[in-house]
């Protein structure tokens, strides 16, 4: 029967699928980085960004096309140097930021935002780690009984999104409040910009030095 699954699947899988949203890592250090830089309202069109990514990797992974990514050195290699480039000028950008200017412009308009939520899906969009990763993880539960492989996958893809948003979002109001209080220091606004531009750069580096494996 399609998606029949027992409770041991469903206990080992959500177990999983929560570690994996609370370990630290590219995406996380991106949602509260841009949360510390503008406040919640950029945090969370950081994290709409990041999920929008990670969606197209389940959709990636369910469709076959991320075996693509992880079997071929040459697309692996183009889509890490090309992420890590982004990464880089997106550290760069900030390191010239003056200071609190994308919280500024997000009180004015929405412009912030959307820049944000561009950049939020580019990061995870551009990390091929992603795509091996979802492509080794998900088939983990694929069970034959349950259906074709591709919409098994499409459905676990998803619900770790799920998860993400009961993991995520708190995070975000515990960092915009801190924001807060701080962001009326141009001083300390500047830090905030310098500290998420060191940030960038140093996942630009690690993503450029990471291999298949």
């Amino acid at each position: 029967m399609l998606f029949e699954y027992t409770l041991v699947h469903w206990a080992t899988f959500f177990t999983a699928a929560l570690l994996l949203n609370i370990s630290p890592g590219p995406d996380m250090a991106f949602i509260l980085g841009q949360t510390a830089r503008g406040g919640a309202r950029t945090g969370f069109s950081a994290m709409f960004g990041i999920w929008s990514g990670a969606f197209m990797h389940v959709l990636c992974a369910a469709l076959g096309l991320s075996a693509i990514i992880a079997a071929s050195a040459t697309a692996f290699a183009a889509v890490k140097w090309a992420g890590a480039a982004y990464l880089v000028w997106l550290g760069i950008q900030s390191l010239r930021s003056r200071g609190g200017s994308c919280a500024a412009e997000a009180e004015e308009g929405p412009i912030c935002l959307k820049s944000v939520y561009r950049q939020g899906v580019f990061v995870s969009l551009l990390n091929p780690k992603v795509a091996v990763f979802f492509l080794a993880f998900l088939p983990q539960f694929v069970e034959p009984a349950a259906g074709p492989a591709g919409p098994q996958l499409f459905l676990h893809g998803l619900l770790i999104i799920a998860v993400a948003g009961l993991v995520e979002p708190p995070l975000i109001l515990l960092g915009g409040r801190l924001t807060e209080k701080l962001k009326s220091s141009p001083t300390v606004s500047r830090w905030m910009d310098r500290s998420l531009g060191a940030l960038f750069i140093g996942l630009g580096i690690k993503l450029a030095l990471s291999d298949r494996t």
